[in-house]
């Protein structure tokens, strides 16, 4: 897998945003511009790396998607240690979401490949999508490999083009790629 380092995808955040909003407050934006729209692509992250989750939706956004991302750490009413019910009704609501967009992205950090969430919603979008509607968008500190995270290699996943250098392709399981905007759309 032709992992992207983080560095790389952190300058998309410093590209697109002013250096004076709050990753925070810049994920605000991102949760209001998406709330009046039909959402096309369900992006599934790790919790806790904002810095992360913006950066890849300033990317993202750069092809004219529309994206859902769970920004429950932004609402302030949702309780840090839910209760079972609550936990029942976020599942629900991620069930649906999942259902309702198109494609399904998964920002796969090192925590992230790790975390019982992230991965109960990939193998919930295999069951609900079709396998070239499911990429991995793996991200690391180094260019190391995942080791023990062998499941992501039965996905597709983006990676730098090999013939553009301002290019991000969708690479098969098969080894087929695909420009990343086109995916996106089809």
């Amino acid at each position: 897998m032709n992992i992207l380092p983080k560095y790389g995808l952190l300058q998309f955040r410093n590209a697109a945003r002013i250096y004076s909003k709050s990753i925070t407050e810049s994920l605000q934006l991102f949760k209001e511009e998406t709330k009046f729209l039909k959402t096309s692509l369900f992006f599934s992250y790790k919790h806790d790396e904002l810095e992360e989750l913006d950066s890849a939706i300033n990317f993202l956004k750069g092809f004219g998607v529309l994206i859902y991302a769970d920004y429950l750490l932004l609402d302030e009413s949702t309780p840090e240690n839910p209760s079972e019910v609550t936990e029942k009704q976020i599942r629900q609501e991620t069930e649906e979401k999942i259902k309702e967009n198109k494609k399904f992205i998964f920002l796969a950090t090192e925590n992230a490949i790790n975390s019982k969430r992230c991965k109960w919603e990939l193998r919930y979008a295999s069951t609900q999508k079709p396998k070239d509607h499911i990429a991995i968008f793996p991200i690391r500190e180094d260019y190391a490999d995942y080791n023990g995270a062998e499941f992501l290699e039965k996905y597709s996943y983006i990676q730098k083009s090999e013939t553009n250098p301002e290019g991000y392709n969708i690479r098969f399981h098969n080894g087929d790629t695909m420009e990343l905007g086109a995916w996106l759309v089809s």
